[in-house]
Order: C-alpha cells, then sequence, then structure tokens
C-alpha cells in the first residue's frame, strides 16, 4: 500500500508508548517562555512605573505654602493657599488659579528663580 510507510513514520516509538515527560517536557513548552516575558515587563515596564508613582505621590503629599509648582498644563506658578486637595496658585502678580493637588506635575526647586537672574 502507499500509506504504510507513513503509518510507519506516525507510529509512537518502539518500547515507551509516547515522551517521558519530566524536565524536557516543561522546559520545552510555551510556560518558561511566559515566565521569562513576565520578568522582564515586570523589571523594565512595571516596576520603575510603580517606584515613579510612589515619588510623585510622595511629592504631592509634601506640599506647602511659598513652593514653586509646575502644572500639568506647563504653567509655573507659587502656591499661596491649601485647601484640602484643592491649591491656589498664584502664576503672576495678583493672579491666582486653582488647581487641584493631582495636577500639580513637579517642584520646582528654585530652578525658576535661577533662570530669571
Amino acid at each position: 500500500m502507499f500509506f504504510d510507510s507513513v503509518a510507519f513514520a506516525m507510529a509512537p516509538p518502539a518500547g515507551g508508548g509516547g515522551e517521558a515527560g519530566g524536565l524536557g517536557a516543561i522546559l520545552g513548552g510555551p510556560l518558561p517562555m511566559l515566565v521569562l516575558m513576565f520578568a522582564i515587563f515586570y523589571f523594565l515596564l512595571i516596576r520603575p512605573q510603580q517606584k515613579k508613582q510612589k515619588a510623585h505621590k510622595t511629592m504631592l503629599e509634601a506640599l506647602r505654602k511659598g513652593d514653586k509648582v509646575w502644572t500639568n498644563g506647563g504653567i509655573l506658578g507659587t502656591i499661596v493657599d491649601i485647601d484640602g486637595d484643592n491649591l491656589t496658585i498664584e502664576i503672576a502678580s495678583g493672579v491666582n488659579v486653582v488647581i487641584k493637588r493631582g495636577f500639580v506635575a513637579d517642584k520646582d526647586g528654585g530652578k525658576a528663580a535661577a533662570d530669571k537672574k
């Protein structure tokens, strides 16, 4: 017959009745690759982002009157009043804007004063 050689090629190996399983089957599967990909994503993307969020939250909690801050909109101002989550910042002489605390992007550590000189 024509299919005898094909059937013989597809037959399980003699004496074993299939794959032995064990460590070779585990390491050769897709599971180790998925674990490796997750580890790479965790250490290159997730962990640094969590550290950055924690630092930003700490900075927001430490805001005080007189601090110079940058808003998410790119406005530099000085905090003149704090009422819970609302911050009143002075962006020019006599021009005050009320923003939510979460919209502060960064504290200005004296950089703006040095730029004006």
